[in-house]
């Protein structure tokens, strides 16, 4: 059986210049090295130069993560310190002040952080930046919000619609901000998005006993990397909005170092997918 590896291809981007770490949230030019007038251009030349000058079973594309802006839940664990959170108060609804379960809102300063994601995106886009050719989101409202912001008037036309994928979403299970919405209520809300076959109508997956653990967040978004270049092998350019534990399970699937998103920051990477053919054994 053959079998896919995911790799990280370093240095277009200043994510990968430790020096220059910790760079803002959302860098200018997302984080591309290249200031020229042409960056865009060239960054997606060389791209195409990669998958046309390599052999079939090697592949390139583009993934600019977006993490959401500041939802209620952030601000809670603020409050309370990430060791009482996750200990106590990341189990229930709220205090009294703050309703953070399930599946909260973006505070004020998050919708404030995704149109900081969109204005960059606008500015990058008169500078020769093209709409990805493929959108991806997690099913959370933070999420959800955060893509529907960003994305707001920095394009003319998209041919595309944002993909709804349950497995872009946060790390599941017990904390009740990790729990979705209802099918019904997200398409009522995003009704300009659309749905991944099979999407149910309730949250199948979240558990109130059962945490998810990285090695399997790890897999699951490798399986969303898998998905995006086996169904959509003439995008290059991909964006996913989703969440800081899905990106860090996305970083490890590509055998990149971590790099820790802050709420409303993005991270630009370059994976290579290798197929290795099978092998017959007599």
């Amino acid at each position: 059986m053959a079998t896919t590896t995911y790799e990280y291809v370093p240095g277009n981007f200043a994510h990968d210049d430790e020096e220059q770490s910790p760079l803002a949230a959302v860098p200018h030019r997302f984080g591309l090295k290249d200031e020229s007038k042409d960056r865009w251009t060239i960054l997606f030349q060389q791209l195409s130069d990669l998958n046309n000058g390599s052999p079939h079973n090697v592949s390139y594309k583009f993934f600019l993560l977006s993490r959401h802006g500041q939802g209620y839940h952030n601000l809670a664990e603020s409050k309370y310190g990430t060791d009482a959170w996750d200990d106590h108060w990341s189990k229930l609804n709220g205090d009294g002040e703050i309703i953070w379960g399930p599946d909260p809102l973006l505070t004020p300063l998050g919708k404030d952080q995704a149109e900081a994601i969109g204005r960059e995106w606008a500015k990058e886009a008169a500078a020769g930046l093209p709409p990805p050719h493929r959108r991806y989101c997690s099913p959370l409202s933070r999420a959800l919000d955060t893509c529907d912001i960003m994305f707001d008037g920095a394009f003319e036309d998209h041919s595309h619609a944002v993909l709804i994928v349950e497995n872009c979403r946060e790390e599941n299970g017990v904390h009740t901000c990790d729990q979705r919405n209802l099918r019904s209520y997200i398409a009522k809300h995003k009704p300009h998005f659309e749905f991944e076959e099979a999407f149910t109508e309730f949250d199948e997956l979240w558990s109130p006993n059962i945490r998810e653990t990285k090695a399997e967040l790890t897999l699951r978004a490798r399986g969303v990397i898998e998905r995006i270049f086996e169904t959509n092998p003439e995008a290059t350019f991909i964006s996913i909005t989703a969440h800081g534990g899905f990106i860090t399970g996305f970083l490890k699937a590509i055998g990149r170092k971590l790099y820790t998103v802050p709420t409303g920051g993005v991270i630009p990477v370059i994976v290579r997918a290798v197929i290795s053919p099978a092998h017959d054994f007599l």
